[in-house]
């Protein structure tokens, strides 16, 4: 992954992709995943997203990953939590209760690095890679989650008028990434509030279940 665009991304403070609420889609969604108070659920690339304080006052776990450090210095803050820092291979570990975060390349996260995961929930990574690198991701993914399901969250638009990212991704993209080891369920699909970054893009949910 190109670490040093991201980091000159939050260096600059240019996070647009940072949503200023808890994005509806997963309240909406979550259900799906039927989790109990306790679960661990992974967010790839989950930056300082407020959806993190939401899954944690629901009861829920949470571990991510994460490039920036900056950012999760910053998600520490806000929830006003007190990391324990430490190392992890050639990643680090931030960890407070109920939270784990790694800061470093999510391809250098191991199996037994992550620990158990109940679900993964991906509105940040699939979206962030560029096509040539969403088979690896998802074959990353599939690995290191040992085929936890996942919420995953795309987008659709003309990518002639914006380059990404967020990258574009058609339906055949998602289930060349990801069959045959999920089965993948349309959840939901419509059209993107505000469009995304002022053009036209339709926003899917997917619900992947290990065949």
């Amino acid at each position: 992954m190109e670490a040093q665009f991201w980091q000159e991304k939050w260096q600059k403070n240019e996070i647009g992709f940072h949503e200023p609420d808890v994005n509806p889609l997963l309240v909406e969604h979550i259900s799906a995943l039927a989790l109990e108070p306790g679960d661990r659920i992974f967010l790839p690339l989950c930056g300082k997203t407020l959806d993190i304080a939401w899954l944690l006052s629901q009861g829920y776990r949470v571990v991510g990953v994460e490039l920036v450090e900056l950012a999760i210095e910053q998600l520490f803050a806000e929830l006003e939590l007190e990391p324990d820092i430490s190392r992890a291979g050639t990643l680090l570990c931030y960890q407070a209760p109920g939270i784990d975060i790694y800061v470093g390349d999510l391809f250098d996260l191991s199996v037994d690095e992550l620990g158990t995961v109940d679900a993964v929930y991906d509105r940040a990574a699939f979206v962030a890679l560029p096509p040539e690198m969403r088979a690896s991701y998802a074959k990353k993914m599939t690995e290191v989650t040992r085929s936890a399901d996942q919420l995953l969250i795309t987008f659709e638009y003309d990518q002639s008028l914006m380059s990404g990212p967020p990258f574009s991704s058609t339906h055949s993209d998602v289930e060349n990434s990801y069959q045959p080891a999920y089965q993948l369920t349309l959840l939901s699909e419509g059209e993107m509030p505000g469009g995304l970054k002022g053009h036209p893009a339709d926003e899917f949910v997917w619900l992947l279940r290990q065949e």
